[in-house]
């Protein structure tokens, strides 16, 4: 059997470690007030969440508004 080589390796761990972080941005920004995968549950409390992204939202528009 032949040895893989170091590249290979970086290349697929990195590529595994993008994807998870790319899937965990996804639900984050998905808004989901319950999730389950693999017998693991997650419950977030999504309304806060909402209440602080409007106002990120807010100030935003009045940076733009006044340049």
């Amino acid at each position: 059997m032949t040895e893989m080589s170091e590249v290979f390796w970086t290349f697929f761990i990195t590529t595994v470690a993008g994807m998870g972080m790319v899937g965990l941005r996804l639900c984050y920004k998905s808004k989901c007030k319950r999730v389950s995968c693999c017998g693991l549950e997650i419950e977030r409390d999504i309304e806060i969440e909402m209440k602080e992204d409007l106002e990120e939202m807010k100030k935003g528009e009045l940076k733009q508004s006044t340049l």
